[in-house]
């Protein structure tokens, strides 16, 4: 079950700006029974609204390196 209690999943995938917001619930929230598809991962990249953190992550484990250089590098580096 993807986190949608707020909103209709059936009229939200009818858009491309609702596909890229069940994607990014799916990664916040987690996919619930479903996968996360890659290809939809990479398709919408630049348009994915993530934290900083969570964007350097998803680029180390999807790309296996640093596509984007941090504004703020101390940023990157606080836990």
């Amino acid at each position: 079950m993807v986190y949608l209690w707020d909103y209709d999943e059936k009229e939200l995938k009818k858009t491309e700006k609702g596909r890229i917001f069940i994607l990014e619930r799916m990664i916040n929230f987690g996919p619930g029974k479903k996968k996360i598809k890659l290809a939809e991962v990479k398709k919408y990249w630049k348009k994915l609204n993530l934290s900083p953190l969570a964007h350097r992550l998803f680029e180390l484990l999807i790309w296996g390196k640093y596509r984007s250089s941090p504004k703020n590098k101390s940023l990157y580096w606080q836990l």
